[in-house]
């Protein structure tokens, strides 16, 4: 594995937010799916995701760094997800 191969990608588009948390969503681990939210905490993208979803930046900084979300800002970050992501052959 290069080091291009194993350094995370830029979170710094809405894009490419969506498409870092659809991937952990699609690999149905816990873990995963934690890991993914409290990078896009931390990434210049969530500023972003919160615009998108209409949720309060610095409130969906720290439910996603807790790993605590509420289902309406769940259901918000889904939503998001699905019309941002980049088209990968597979049905939504």
């Amino acid at each position: 594995m290069t080091s291009a191969e194993s350094s995370p990608p830029a979170l710094d588009t809405l894009e490419a937010v969506a498409a870092h948390l659809a991937a952990a969503f699609d690999a149905g681990d816990p873990d995963t799916m934690t890991q993914a939210l409290s990078r896009v905490a931390r990434s210049s993208g969530l500023a972003h995701l919160a615009a998108a979803a209409a949720v309060p930046r610095e409130l969906l900084a720290a439910s996603m760094s807790r790993g605590e979300l509420g289902l309406d800002t769940l259901l918000a970050i889904m939503k998001v997800i699905d019309l941002y992501r980049p088209a990968d052959g597979k049905l939504n």
